[in-house]
């Protein structure tokens, strides 16, 4: 597993599908802030919220020239159906092998009712328009994440 990034980092890059099958590169998104978040699977409860809460959200971080890319290691066809039942506006990434989310630190050891696995940590890394990291954040809760983000990121819209 990578190590944890840390802000100053250089962010890795990657080029991974979106859920309509289009090839998604970070290195398109230079010159903008970019929020990648990683969370473990489309459709579940706790993923529906909170990318429900960056669909709700996404207008105050574009018009605070944030973008938005969903990871994780769902198939194309899983993301395309759940960006078709949230609404969501943003791209949602397959990782299927889940290398980016190993660059970022985002897949490790996880443990969950006294049982230990590898999983997706639900992660979220802000890159600057530079390509480093300026905001890494693991282990986040799936509700109440994005008001979190928005307020570090003083982009409170409350």
């Amino acid at each position: 597993m990578a190590e944890r990034l840390i802000p100053g980092d250089t962010a890795p890059d990657f080029t991974l599908k979106d859920h309509h099958g289009h090839e998604v590169a970070l290195a398109s998104y230079r010159g903008r802030n970019t929020v990648i978040y990683f969370y473990p699977a489309a459709s579940t409860p706790a993923c529906a919220q909170q990318a429900c809460d960056f669909r709700d959200s996404l207008a105050v971080l574009q018009d605070a020239g944030y973008e938005v890319l969903g990871v994780s290691p769902d198939p194309v066809k899983d993301l395309e159906k759940f960006a078709a039942e949230e609404s969501l506006t943003f791209p949602l990434l397959s990782d299927e092998g889940h290398h980016v989310a190993d660059a970022y630190a985002a897949w490790g050891e996880k443990k969950n009712y006294g049982r230990t696995y590898q999983g997706l940590i639900r992660s979220t890394i802000v890159v600057d328009p530079d390509g480093k990291v300026a905001v890494a954040q693991y282990n986040v809760r799936a509700t109440g994440h994005v008001g979190k983000l928005l307020r570090d990121l003083k982009l409170n819209n409350k």
